[in-house]
């Protein structure tokens, strides 16, 4: 079966607020824009709860608020496909690619906003508790836990970083971490044992999740012994890293050593005409904000970029 070609000036690859903050500046910008997602848009916002740190709203549902996104690109017309089965991208062409099950589409420019996910613990009860103390973002949910006692995962920067964040709001923060020492920096480790709210279990690794409508304990299993321990939490943070996706690009532009893609200040890659923009990129800070930003600062860049050509026709 022949497929079906559609052209545009512009691909938006991620339907999150890094992807439709794109969809409208570029589309603003006169530039026939698509956005493309292998889900349901929204991104990962759609699946918070609530958020009280996105400005002009003390706080709204992460769902409701990419619905304003989507409305917003929709106002400038921009071409929307949820869902598609994406086989293969091609980004180091004149005209770059992206082929469907049923459709090759073509672009000038593409802008790469596909984000990151937290790894998973792949423990019972995890996926349950997802949004009801199951968390991957401390600064997003951690208002949330006042006077609650917390669980976080893991033994690097980002564990202990955000273990201490987290007692700005809750009582008392477990660390939980499978070895004997961290791996994080020497001083975030000194700072961390100061802090009198925490409490750290060392050889220790989660096992299950557990809870009614909420979560309200977890079971670990100590490394060296095997033995079960049940620990009441109101909340689980696990910070064993996060990881782009990136599946798509890998090998076709520059990334760092834990696979973000690196961008400029510009959001331009390392390929010409491709730009990225959000939590798949190479940042400091992962917010809705941060990345509603980065989807402004791309697109108009891509704008400006196709300005520039005089030769590629679509």
């Amino acid at each position: 079966m022949t497929k079906q070609e559609l052209f545009f000036d512009v691909i938006i690859l991620g339907s999150g607020p890094a992807g439709f903050s794109a969809a409208i500046y570029a589309s603003r910008g006169n530039l026939k824009t698509a956005i493309l997602d292998i889900s349901m848009f929204g991104g990962q916002p759609s699946n918070y709860l609530e958020l009280e740190n996105y400005p002009g709203f003390s706080l709204i549902g992460g769902f409701e608020l990419m619905e304003k996104f989507e409305q917003h690109a929709d106002k400038f017309g921009v071409e929307k496909f949820p869902m598609v089965e994406i086989q293969s991208v091609k980004l180091n062409s004149e005209l770059k690619e992206i082929e469907t099950n049923d459709t090759i589409f073509k672009a000038k420019s593409i802008i790469i906003a596909t984000g990151a996910q937290a790894k998973k613990l792949n423990i019972t009860g995890e996926t349950e508790f997802k949004g009801r103390g199951v968390s991957y973002c401390a600064i997003c949910d951690g208002a949330f836990y006042k006077d609650k006692i917390i669980a976080v995962v893991g033994g690097g920067n980002s564990a202990l970083e955000e273990a201490m964040y987290l007692t700005k709001f809750a009582k008392k923060v477990y660390v939980i971490h499978r070895r004997e020492t961290f791996r994080a920096d020497k001083l975030v480790c000194e700072r961390a044992c100061k802090n009198e709210k925490i409490e750290f279990i060392m050889n220790n690794v989660p096992v299950e999740i557990k809870g009614n409508n909420t979560v309200e304990n977890i079971v670990l299993k100590n490394i060296k012994t095997n033995e079960l321990e049940t620990i009441s939490v109101d909340g689980v943070f696990p910070y064993i890293g996060i990881e782009p996706n990136t599946e798509f690009f890998n090998g076709q532009l520059k990334q760092n050593a834990c696979g973000f893609i690196e961008t400029d200040e510009n959001m331009q890659t390392s390929v010409e005409g491709i730009y990225a923009a959000g939590d798949v990129r190479n940042t400091p800070l992962r917010q809705v904000i941060t990345a509603a930003s980065d989807g402004a600062v791309a697109a108009c860049a891509a704008v400006k970029y196709i300005e520039t050509l005089t030769t590629v026709q679509v």
